[in-house]
């Protein structure tokens, strides 16, 4: 199963991915429309993309009192509102971990990510790859490497105080 992973490292801020997403699902180019959101840090001069982690055992899901609403897409793994069966009650959008979750006032529903069908448009559209969809397995290989390298990196530096046949 695939997972998009957010890189804030490599973000520049540009918002292409905010604008690809309203496009995508509401024909708008407008920020605030967008599925994913892209949070400026002033004091540490970092943007950082923000979405729906379309978690395992999703709390949106466990509070959302009606019961078609919210489910689990069984091709791509995205945790999905059904805007017809949404009451708006915003309850999903409170407990969401990540406030990946938004309400559109006007027409009286909750929306967010749905990995558009498994092809996210907003990772085509970051140039950066600060934003990926990669699978579960290469996720864990990609931090083992990580772990791998720093450990070494220390060893390495340890090696340098330890005199031969002293411990």
């Amino acid at each position: 199963m695939k997972k998009l992973v957010f890189r804030p490292e490599r973000c520049t801020g540009c918002r292409a991915c905010e604008l690809a997403c309203s496009f995508f699902c509401d024909g708008v180019f407008s920020p605030t429309r967008s599925r994913i959101r892209v949070v400026r840090i002033d004091e540490e001069g970092i943007d950082v993309p923000i979405g729906c982690a379309h978690c395992d055992n999703a709390p949106c899901m466990l509070v959302c009192p009606s019961p078609l609403a919210m489910y689990r897409d069984k091709d791509t793994g995205a945790v999905v509102i059904n805007v017809d069966a949404c009451i708006g009650c915003r309850s999903c959008m409170l407990i969401c971990p990540f406030g990946a979750i938004n309400h559109d006032a006007e027409k009286g529903f909750c929306y967010k990510c749905d990995l558009c069908h498994g092809d996210p448009e907003c990772v085509k559209w970051c140039f950066t790859k600060a934003i990926e969809y990669v699978e579960d397995e290469e996720i864990r290989r990609s931090k083992r490497s990580r772990v791998a390298e720093e450990v070494a990196k220390v060893s390495l530096e340890a090696a340098r105080f330890i005199k031969p046949g002293k411990g």
